[in-house]
């Protein structure tokens, strides 16, 4: 399509189409880098807590951790949508 048919409303939905993939990106590419880092930290959680059951407390809380950047992936994608 050209530039000089495009009517308004194609382009607002072009920009509307747009906004809508970059907010999936912004939540499906924070949660593949969440997987990926928590797939290190649950190994060594594991295996923390098998030699020291006292350590249970301390890797749930850094296996918890690297979730946020999924919620602040969630947040960029509504602050996208709804903006």
């Amino acid at each position: 399509m050209a530039i000089e048919t495009m009517t308004i409303e194609v382009a607002q939905a072009m920009a509307s189409g747009y906004t809508a993939i970059g907010a999936g990106l912004a939540v499906g590419l924070a949660g593949v880098g969440t997987g990926l880092g928590e797939m290190g930290i649950g190994a060594a959680a594991v295996g923390a807590t098998a030699e020291d059951r006292d350590m249970f407390g301390l890797a749930l809380l850094f296996t918890v951790l690297p979730e946020t950047i999924v919620i602040f992936g969630l947040v960029i994608s509504l602050l996208l949508l709804f903006q």
